[in-house]
């Protein structure tokens, strides 16, 4: 029998899969190669009919164009939406892999890009597609439940697909309708949803290399020298770090959080390429790092992705100028993939829920 805890990732060794990132992390540009790139890739999208969408955790060069050009700056669900609702003929998608994957799936006819299609995730590679229908097999009584942060084969392979917004109305309406669940990737956000919702779930035992850094001690410490700071957590995280958030939710809760609450301090645990979002939305207001630093660190992220640290300009301009790093999704794949997404889509105009807003990290 295949089990969740036989699938490890190692992060701490010589030619780990974050060594191998961070060397592929591309050189900043001064500040006139800058001014020469944005305008080569604004010519480039005009001239291709494309589109660019971006993470909130890639860099704010590449958030500031997105929303330059007409595009959009999201997390990786809308930014698939929005490139099927615009009219562009190709999709850049400045994020990670399995968000490229999204994008295919939701639009086939489209060409998707991507400025490095080595940008992984940590809960993806943990969660190999063939370990992981095996795993399925050995537990058909189970609803398949998946969290979006997956490969397109993984999505193939799931009764739903979900994003951390969501996921708790879902998970507790199977739970209602008596149904068991099988939750995959991320260990830290399914034992979230089942302690809030009382559901029986099977977790595979990944988690986010970032998120999972964030140290409580170390937020204690944070939050007693900030006293008025309200603590925004994303739920993959620990749930030590959980227990000490003021709120809890998926990238897009945690900035309407930050713009709306009255509070003119606040620490973020997840990656703090959002901060740009943050701060340019609430400028008044100061926004601190949750810290990763401490006893048991090992500093294999420092609260930023090394993986969504590889989009930059320079490649997004070589993307767009030669059609290379192009997403593919098998026909069959794509097909299968869509199910589970449009069950969690269909859900969401059930309960009156936007299908705007609704996406995960």
């Amino acid at each position: 029998m295949i089990r969740s805890s036989d699938i490890q990732i190692s992060y701490d060794h010589p030619g780990c899969p974050t060594e191998v990132a961070w060397a592929k992390v591309p050189r900043e540009p001064d500040m006139l190669e800058k001014a020469e790139l944005v305008a080569r890739v604004k010519r480039m999208l005009l001239e291709q009919s494309a589109v660019l969408v971006a993470h909130y955790y890639v860099h704010p060069d590449l958030q500031d164009l997105a929303e330059a050009t007409g595009g959009i700056v999201s997390d990786s669900l809308d930014m698939a939406k929005f490139g099927h609702e615009h009219p562009a003929k190709t999709i850049v998608v400045a994020g990670v892999r399995f968000m490229g994957e999204t994008a295919k799936i939701l639009n086939p006819e489209k060409r998707v890009l991507m400025p490095d299609l080595d940008a992984n995730c940590s809960l993806d590679l943990g969660c190999p597609a063939g370990e992981f229908a095996a795993f399925c097999d050995a537990h058909p009584d189970r609803t398949v439940v998946v969290y979006a942060n997956t490969s397109a084969a993984v999505k193939a392979r799931a009764d739903w697909m979900v994003t951390s917004s969501i996921a708790l109305p879902i998970v507790r309406h199977l739970r209602e309708q008596g149904e068991k669940i099988l939750w995959a990737p991320d260990r830290h956000l399914g034992n979230y949803i089942k302690q809030q919702t009382g559901a029986d779930m099977l977790m595979w035992q990944g988690s986010c290399m970032v998120h999972d850094e964030f140290k409580t001690r170390e937020l204690q410490a944070l939050k007693a020298q900030h006293p008025r700071a309200r603590v925004l957590v994303h739920p993959e995280s620990p749930e030590s770090v959980i227990a000490l958030a003021d709120v809890v939710g998926s990238t897009t809760q945690l900035i309407k959080a930050s713009q709306q609450l009255m509070a003119d301090e606040f620490i973020v645990a997840t990656d703090n390429g959002i901060l740009h979002k943050m701060r340019n939305l609430s400028p008044q207001k100061t926004f601190l790092e949750a810290p990763t630093a401490g006893r048991g660190a090992t500093c294999k992220s420092c609260a930023h992705c090394p993986w969504m640290a590889m989009n930059g300009l320079c490649n997004l301009a070589e993307a767009l100028e030669t059609g290379k790093n192009e997403i593919l999704v098998d026909p069959v794949t794509i097909q299968r993939a869509a199910l589970p997404i449009q069950r969690m889509l269909d859900f969401a105009r059930q309960i009156n829920l936007p299908t705007r807003g609704i996406g995960n990290a």
